[in-house]
C-alpha cells in the first residue's frame, strides 16, 4: 500500500492524530452535554423543592392566619355577649330598685 517508509509513517501518524481528534472532539461534546443535562436536572430538583417549601410556608401562613381570625371572631362575639349581658342585668336592676321604691 505504501511506496516507501516515510509515506507509510507520515500515513500513520495521520490516521493517528485524526483519531485522536476525533476522540477529543467526542470526549468533549460528551462532557459538555453531560454537563448541561446534570446542570437542568440540578435546576429542576432546587426549584421543585424551593416551590415545595413555599408552597408549605404559604399554607402555615394560611392556617395561621385563619386561626388567629377565629380566635378574634370568638373574643369578639364574648366580649359582646358579656356586655350586653351585663347590660340587660343593669336594666333589670334599675327596674326593680325603681319598682322597690315606688311601691314603698
Amino acid at each position: 500500500m505504501c511506496h516507501s517508509d516515510t509515506a507509510c509513517s507520515v500515513f500513520v501518524v495521520v490516521i493517528v492524530v485524526v483519531v485522536v481528534v476525533v476522540v477529543v472532539v467526542v470526549v468533549v461534546v460528551v462532557v459538555v452535554v453531560v454537563r448541561v443535562v446534570v446542570i437542568e436536572v440540578v435546576i429542576e430538583v432546587v426549584v421543585a423543592v424551593v416551590v415545595a417549601v413555599v408552597v408549605r410556608l404559604v399554607v402555615v401562613v394560611v392556617v395561621v392566619v385563619v386561626v388567629v381570625v377565629v380566635v378574634v371572631v370568638v373574643v369578639v362575639v364574648v366580649v359582646v355577649v358579656v356586655v350586653v349581658v351585663v347590660v340587660v342585668v343593669e336594666a333589670v336592676v334599675v327596674v326593680l330598685v325603681i319598682a322597690v321604691v315606688y311601691w314603698m
